[in-house]
């Protein structure tokens, strides 16, 4: 029997204002599931919170690098002080986001405590990185840049925090659901890192894709893998509650069958959920969607 922990991450450092004057929304999403009983569904022991600090752009400008860098930086460190504990105890903590930043302390976490790959299931690469960024766009919001920092592409002071850069290998990461016309993927190719696009996991078959990537991480990863799981990668049709809605993605059977075989691994150590806004979703239906997925795929028996 799994013991779930379920600790709150709530951090939106991460990701731009959607409107000057007002922060992401993301923050509420901890709160928007519990509020579906989500604790209770789970049966999974209270792991409380890890509060960030301040959302705060002032005296930010492009060029900088990413913005609120400090506070992310410290916020990793706490949040992946909480992980490893969790880990070393044989508990499988559930991180309720906050953005996709948070997946930083997780990976930290689990980098103090041997090798562990990443099973990214998002709409977007996230690897945006100075070495791409007249492509891409200035660097700045952390949240575009997940998979490049945590494989060690980034301004130091978030990818090699404790002098442990990378925190995942490139062999060791997985792209699950990104859209065909990801600017990216050419680089992500040219680099041997591992990516499925939705309509490549919709015609291989969601299990066939989840088959082939715990074979994968049986091979590379010898410790174990986590989960991101960033709302998006649902398409807009369901889940539009979001900060960069684009179409074609998964559809909600599509994604359970994605991820129902990878989180039923015993070799899975736990799980993150970011990027879904309540403030985008006044009548909580998202809220009720990601709470009834994480409840299919993970609640004990």
């Amino acid at each position: 029997m799994r013991r779930i922990v379920l600790l709150d991450a709530p951090s939106n450092l991460g990701l731009r204002p959607p409107a000057p004057g007002t922060v992401p929304g993301c923050y509420k999403l901890a709160g928007a599931l519990r509020e579906q009983g989500l604790l209770r569904r789970l049966g999974a022991l209270e792991g409380g919170v890890v509060v960030p600090p301040r959302y705060d752009l002032n005296g930010w400008k492009e060029g900088d690098g990413d913005f609120n860098a400090a506070a992310i930086a410290d916020y990793t460190r706490r949040l992946a002080a909480r992980v490893e504990t969790h880990v070393r105890a044989g508990e499988f903590p559930v991180l309720l986001g906050g953005d996709c930043s948070i997946l930083l302390g997780a990976v930290l976490g689990l980098r103090r405590t041997g090798r562990y790959g990443v099973a990214y299931l998002d709409g977007h690469a996230d690897f945006r990185h100075p070495g791409n960024t007249g492509r891409n766009g200035p660097v700045g919001a952390a949240a575009g840049e997940g998979t490049a920092q945590i494989t060690g592409r980034g301004q130091a002071d978030l990818t090699g925090i404790d002098g442990l850069a990378p925190y995942v290998r490139d062999t060791d990461l997985h792209l699950l659901g990104i859209r065909d016309n990801d600017e990216d993927r050419p680089e992500l190719t040219g680099l041997g890192i591992s990516h499925r696009t939705a309509s490549e996991i919709r015609e291989q078959g969601p299990a066939t894709v989840a088959r082939k990537v715990l074979r994968d991480l049986q091979d590379t990863a010898p410790d174990g893998f986590w989960i991101h799981l960033d709302a998006d990668v649902l398409d807009p049709s369901v889940m539009p509650a979001v900060d960069s809605p684009d179409p074609g993605g998964l559809l909600t059977p599509e994604l359970h069958d994605l991820l129902a075989p990878l989180a039923a691994s015993p070799r899975c150590v736990g799980l993150d959920l970011a990027i879904y806004d309540p403030d985008l979703d006044p009548e909580g239906t998202g809220a009720a969607l990601l709470a009834g997925l994480l409840e299919s795929v993970l609640a004990q028996p």
